[in-house]
């Protein structure tokens, strides 16, 4: 019994990492990996200067190349993230502010 447990317990794991990681970031589509990034990057941005968890916003439709809405449901806040080309995140804002 030991002996299966041990490779079952390695395989979850790896499943469990391979969860983890979104597909988009190993697309062979080069603009699909640099969005990928682009959310990742904004992401963190956000939640770094927050302090709190932070998500892509998905429900409101931005139209502009290299901007993103993260929301911070924790806080109730929204933040507009701006992007380089490359993906890296470059300014923010929180909205609802002015």
């Amino acid at each position: 019994m030991r002996l299966f447990l041990r490779p079952a317990t390695a395989l979850c794991v790896g499943f469990l990492a391979l969860a983890a990681c979104d597909p988009a970031e190993f697309d062979s589509d080069p603009d699909v990996r640099r969005d990928a990034k682009a959310n990742r990057t904004c992401v963190n941005a956000v939640e770094n200067q927050t302090g709190a968890a932070a998500q892509l916003n998905t429900t409101l439709p931005i139209v502009e190349i290299n901007q993103y809405i993260i929301d911070v449901p924790a806080l109730q806040e929204r933040w507009m993230c701006r992007t380089e080309d490359d993906g890296t995140a470059s300014q923010l804002y929180k909205m609802g502010q002015g």
